[in-house]
């Protein structure tokens, strides 16, 4: 589990298949800030743009570790099969501070960033997500932005999805990496736990209601 609060912004310097075919994952190498793997082990788990990861191969020397990341995954996050900057989370410790929202590390679905401009000293995102991501959306709710917890201020239902508009601080956009998101840009998006599991008893008691 994770809180959506980023412990640090490391690179993908290296990207190599696990395999021939397109059933095959791959292998990426990822740069990170100097002691950022201090009491890290094989096994635990890291949060890259907010999908969870294991980690299998690490010198904290170098300041370095990998994931293998299955062909699944490649194909439900967006930013994982390219060498870029990425959002770090280590995996919640039982007596950390819960500082943003539950998390769980496992992306929901890609969003398109439709705006990103300054307005004052912050900054407004836009994000379309996927129209069966709507439901769980809600004015002052959480939403997870690449491994980032974040609320939103605006929902607009369209035609071809769900429009987030989020506020993001300068402190944001200087320690993660939304900073160098621009229109265009694929996310990867998380709802709210709560959410889900509102949304999954709610459904669960139509079924019964409607039963004979």
């Amino acid at each position: 589990m994770f809180t959506g609060i980023i412990t640090g912004v490391g690179r993908i310097v290296a990207v190599h298949p696990l395999g021939s075919s397109l059933q095959h994952g791959k292998r990426l190498t990822i740069e990170t800030p100097a002691g950022y793997l201090d009491g890290v082990g094989l096994g635990d788990s890291i949060a890259l743009n907010g999908a969870c990861m294991t980690v299998t191969s690490f010198d904290k020397d170098q300041a370095w570790f990998t994931v293998d990341v299955s062909a699944e995954s490649l194909d439900k996050t967006a930013g994982l099969d390219q060498t870029g900057t990425v959002n770090l989370e280590q995996a919640l410790r039982a007596h950390d501070r819960l500082g943003g929202h539950i998390v769980s590390g496992h992306v929901d679905g890609i969003g398109q960033v439709s705006r990103f401009e300054q307005i004052g000293e912050s900054w407004e995102l836009c994000i379309l997500a996927p129209a069966a991501l709507g439901k769980f959306l809600a004015y002052k709710g959480s939403i997870t932005v690449n491994g980032v917890s974040l609320t939103v201020n605006r929902v607009a239902d369209l035609a071809d999805g769900c429009e987030v508009s989020i506020n993001l601080i300068p402190h944001t956009v200087q320690n993660t990496a939304l900073g160098s998101l621009q229109a265009g840009s694929k996310v990867n998006l998380e709802i709210d736990l709560i959410a889900r599991y509102v949304e999954r008893m709610l459904s669960g008691s139509a079924a019964e209601k409607a039963q004979p």
